[in-house]
């Protein structure tokens, strides 16, 4: 390694099969798209289409889906080098459904164990993790082993050597619960919270970084309250927490006492899933540039705007011209 990445990202990758009319019921849907996917896949596309070098901690299949998922990653500019193959399980796809503004139901595929869950902690690359300018990993990569236990040595590797961010990324059927891509988890949504609250304290205390929306914050602390959330998070180990609110925007609270809490970016919602990615790719673009509190989380707002006005996620990430084009018409 000559230098080190902008930003490396751990977790789910896969492939997003994408219904091409809205407001259509998965069972008529009739044609569909292809995207690479998976959260902490789609910060890595964001953040090199912002300029940013970034490469993916992942796991495929041994099949054509996966090799659909190195080819795209190459041509989004993201380094696949720690994107390597299981033979045992199938890449992952994920199906949705359209119904804007605010209904995007997700069925994932990830039976009977998905390959991102397959990452092993002596796989790791340690020099390049400690050096990276930010490490990104998410709730997702918690929920089984052996990825539970790579996430945390990749943790303990870095050190809180720069900015070192975990994505909350609460899906309750991951943990034994129910429902949809955030939300309480059903009927069993208390059970499996309380299984992995324990897993997301110990994440937090090698975070410099919490992001998530009240829900997923609620994971972690115990609160809904997003203030609460936030000094919460503060509490349990990192230095900035940021608590998104939906039409209520984005709160972001410093453990020096700078706090920042903008509006939301007003857009006609195309597709909701992908712009918290965004807003993931575009908050490290921040970070590296040194920003503010305030003109970060404005950034970041806009360019999950602008991927929610469209209607995929990886290749619907902005570039930098975009998402100051956007600004300044605001």
């Amino acid at each position: 390694m000559t230098q080190p990445y902008d930003l490396i990202t751990m977790g789910r990758i896969g492939v997003d099969i994408y219904p091409l009319q809205t407001g259509v019921p998965l069972a008529q849907v009739e044609t569909f798209g292809k995207f690479l996917g998976g959260s902490a896949t789609n910060v890595a596309v964001a953040a090199a289409r912002l300029g940013r070098r970034s490469a993916v901690i992942s796991r495929t299949g041994r099949d054509p889906f996966g090799d659909y998922v190195h080819q795209a990653l190459r041509d989004f500019g993201v380094d696949d080098r720690w994107v390597t193959s299981v033979d045992a399980y199938p890449t992952p796809v994920t199906f949705c459904e359209i119904f804007p503004p605010d209904d995007f139901p997700l069925y994932f595929y990830r039976r009977p164990k998905a390959p991102d869950l397959v990452i092993r902690p002596e796989e790791l690359d340690q020099e390049a993790l400690a050096a990276a300018r930010i490490f990104w990993i998410t709730g997702t990569g918690l929920c089984e082993e052996p990825s539970r236990s790579a996430t945390l040595a990749a943790l303990e590797a870095r050190a809180k050597a720069g900015p070192t961010v975990f994505d909350l990324d609460w899906r309750p059927m991951f943990w034994g619960g129910e429902g949809g891509a955030s939300g309480d988890g059903g009927a069993t949504g208390a059970a499996a919270m309380a299984t992995a609250r324990p897993y997301y304290e110990a994440a937090l205390r090698h975070a410099t970084v919490a992001v998530g929306n009240v829900d997923e914050a609620e994971v972690a602390t115990g609160l809904r309250d997003p203030k609460a959330c936030a000094h919460a998070l503060l509490e349990k180990g990192v230095e900035l927490a940021v608590i998104k609110q939906g039409p209520k925007g984005v709160l972001a609270v410093h453990r020096d006492g700078r706090t920042a809490e903008v509006p939301p970016t007003p857009v006609e919602v195309v597709n909701g899933l992908g712009a918290g990615d965004a807003f993931g790719g575009a908050l490290c673009h921040g970070l590296l540039a040194g920003w503010e509190l305030e003109p970060m989380m404005r950034y970041a707002n806009a360019a999950g705007a602008i991927v929610a006005s469209r209607l995929a996620c990886s290749s619907a990430m902005p570039t930098a011209d975009e998402v100051d084009a956007f600004l300044a018409g605001r």
